[in-house]
């Protein structure tokens, strides 16, 4: 805009009735837009505000004349702004149009404002910046596209379509088509701008899609999934960890999709599959071949091995262009699937090798961690027993599970412990051991010991194959024989979406899951689905078979249950008193209709009555219900072995009110609801930052 900076050095001094502010210039403000395409239609996206100014200082520097990269979208997608364009860092992803933007008019079909061409703004802000000095309007100008526009005043701005032929300046406007608003700087326009991510990066999170290269209802990609999942863990921030955020200990978590699914589809396989399709139903074909057909890719070993040496390069060079493109990027990195992609990742997981010396250095802390755990049990055990004040006693001669459960009365005698609460530990004692035996008389098949020593957690599962050498990766999980590739980082905590690991395991004849079972190199693993995904399966189960439970209810993230859940259980809970309350009224009249006057009579049926009132008290006793606060506190409690530290694993959404009046109806919609699920991220952002020591600022009831 030096040609209007001259001008305007050109203007004689202002009269005295010129110094009015309506007459005076001030620059306009630019801001910068890239163009995005989706189906067919073109809209133009503000850049953060933080983007904004930071590619307005390298043009306002002069480095647009030279070949300069700005990173942009919390280092996502580079700007070359020689060329104006964006380029995407970690995915391929079309070239996008940049713009630096002052001048906007309003489309035709949606009524957003589309920037003018750089060089055109130019022309109408000179042209505006004359207009204002001298009060001179209706200024008429000529667009690239033979559009024109006119500048009546500094609130009407007009844009009209060509015309035919060329009117003279007498003709109405009504003449030349149907005016357009133009818009002067991007204050003036209702854009959206967003402040921008926080620069910090305190954990790295891959994410891996499911079946079919669509990931919601609305048939989007994973890059687009993955955008809405971060952009809720953003607004998820600043609503529940705002404490951290002002003291500045936390900055943000980075989401990377990985896609599996164009790797899989370019190897020459749809061509194949194109040759014997049957030409009826074609939609309905195609759809199948390119997303249900992956379920059976994977269950082959050729595609398998395509399909894990994919996603495991790819997290490998995501993670290494990070950290190149992060060099002081200190955090851990954790992994995420939803569908399909929770059991690749499950896969990769079982078969990772940790190194042989930190082996040696993890059986020695495993040693000293399962002796601090024992003693820590022992003292559990006491505070069930109503022992507690005896814990010190049991920590002084270092006594764990292992030992409690050697102990004599003679030891505990000689430890000083009174005889009623030697009775009472001795009494458990025996009660464990009885259950113990009856579990060990089930018939299991673990096979040899040591045959894999690579892979010990591998010996945890148990299968139901006759084979016996279940300590085999392939054959005790049921894999498909491949050649599983290690990852270059251990993953902090794994998180399953919609997944069907369960069912998976089953097929493949794991009929449970050791308690000690855990995944060689993450200590962290969380099972979350919907109530109506017809694709998920439990855990917990298949760990604690013996014992019905439910999984963990996720808390709303705006910190209590959905209104219609609580008005369920309120329900419930009223029926249940209900249903007691007339139990026993009934058997108060039942009591009194059988009661006779009569004293021989009655003493006579003594015997009966007392019968009567038993079974009448017993019954309601039975039938009732215990609350679900009971029943959720007691399941909490239930160990679910180490597979997550201890911890539990299945977690269950809260569905919406308007879900629960079909659950068949809103099943599809379960299955592909936790992109833009708050209560999905805030779990995953809970349990990042727990890792950090960091917790949310108020805790949310219901969770661990």
């Amino acid at each position: 805009m030096s040609a209007a900076e001259q001008q305007q050095q050109a203007q004689p001094p202002p009269e005295p009735g010129e110094g009015d502010p309506a007459h005076r210039y001030e620059a306009v403000v630019p801001h910068w837009f890239y163009r995005k395409v989706t189906d067919g239609r073109e809209r133009w996206v503000p850049f953060s505000t933080q983007d904004s100014e930071r590619l307005e200082e390298a043009h306002g520097s002069g480095r647009d004349k030279e070949a300069v990269v700005v990173p942009t979208s919390g280092g996502r997608y580079d700007v070359h702004l020689k060329e104006r364009q964006r380029v995407a860092v970690y995915w391929e992803e079309e070239v996008s149009e940049v713009r630096r933007c002052t001048w906007f008019y309003k489309g035709d079909k949606d009524n957003k404002y589309i920037p003018y061409s750089e060089t055109f703004s130019e022309e109408l802000e000179e042209a505006y910046m004359i207009a204002v000095t001298l009060d001179e309007w209706k200024k008429k100008l000529e667009s690239p596209s033979r559009e024109i526009i006119i500048l009546h005043n500094p609130k009407l701005m007009v844009h009209y379509h060509p015309v035919a032929t060329s009117d003279d300046w007498g003709s109405t406007p009504t003449e030349q088509g149907r005016p357009r608003t133009v818009k002067r700087g991007v204050e003036n326009i209702a854009a959206e701008i967003p402040n921008g991510e926080p620069l910090q990066i305190d954990h790295l999170v891959f994410v891996v899609h499911g079946i079919g290269p669509a990931c919601d209802i609305r048939f989007r990609s994973i890059v687009q999934c993955v955008n809405d999942f971060r952009n809720v863990s953003l607004s998820m921030l600043q609503a529940h960890f705002k404490k951290a955020q002002e003291e500045q200990r936390i900055g943000r978590v980075e989401f990377l999709p990985v896609n599996w699914h164009s790797s899989l589809h370019s190897t020459g396989v749809d061509v194949d599959l194109e040759r014997i399709t049957l030409p009826s139903i074609n939609r309905l074909r195609h759809f199948i071949n390119d997303t249900i057909l992956d379920v059976f890719f994977y269950n082959s070993s050729t595609y398998c091995q395509t399909i894990v040496d994919t996603v495991a390069s790819e997290m490998n060079r995501l993670y290494q262009l990070f950290l190149q493109r992060n060099p002081l990027f200190k955090g851990g990195v954790s992994i995420a699937g939803h569908s399909l992609g929770s059991l690749i990742l499950f896969d990769l997981l079982t078969n990772q090798k940790a190194a042989p010396e930190e082996d040696e250095h993890s059986e020695e802390g495993s040693r000293t961690t399962s002796s601090n755990r024992g003693i820590e049990e022992v003292k559990d055990i006491l505070k069930k027993l109503e022992l507690s004040e005896y814990g010190d006693v049991f920590e002084k001669e270092k006594m764990d599970r292992q030992a409690l459960f050697l102990c004599t009365e003679k030891n505990l005698k000689e430890m000083g412990i009174p005889l009623g609460p030697r009775m009472k530990i001795l009494h458990y004692i025996s009660s464990k051991t009885e259950m113990q035996d009856q579990s060990a008389a089930a018939p299991r098949h673990s096979g040899e010991r040591g045959a894999e020593p690579q892979s010990p957690s591998q010996r945890d599962l148990d299968s139901t194959d006759d084979g016996g050498n279940c300590q085999y990766r392939d054959v005790g999980l049921g894999q498909v024989s491949a050649n599983y590739p290690q990852l270059n980082y251990k993953p902090t905590i794994f998180f399953a979406f919609g997944s069907p690991i369960g069912m998976f395991l089953t097929v493949r004849g794991v009929k449970r899951i050791n308690p000690n079972y855990s995944l060689p190199t993450c200590k962290g693993f969380f099972n979350i689905f919907h109530p109506f995904d017809p694709v998920a399966y439990r855990i917990e189960p298949m760990i604690v078979p013996d014992v019905e439970f439910e999984p963990m209810l996720l808390p709303h993230h705006k910190g209590r249950k959905r209104m219609h859940l609580e008005l369920k259980e309120g329900l419930t809970r009223m029926s249940v008193d209900l249903k007691n309350n007339l139990l026993g009224s009934l058997r108060v009249a039942w009591q009194s209709f059988t009661r006779a006057p009569l004293p021989a009579v009655e003493a006579a049926s003594t015997d009966a009555e007392a019968e009567a009132e038993a079974g009448a008290e017993k019954q309601p006793e039975t039938k009732a219900e215990e609350p679900p606060a009971a029943v959720k506190e007691e399941a909490s409690l239930i160990n679910v072995g180490r597979l997550n530290g201890g911890n539990r694993i299945d977690y269950v959404l809260q569905e919406k009110p308007i879900e629960s009046f079909n659950e068949y109806l809103f099943a599809l919609q379960g299955h592909l609801c936790y992109w833009e699920s708050e209560d999905t991220v805030l779990l995953v952002l809970k349990e990042i930052y727990q890792t950090q020591g960091i917790t949310l600022d108020q805790p949310l009831p219901g969770s661990q």
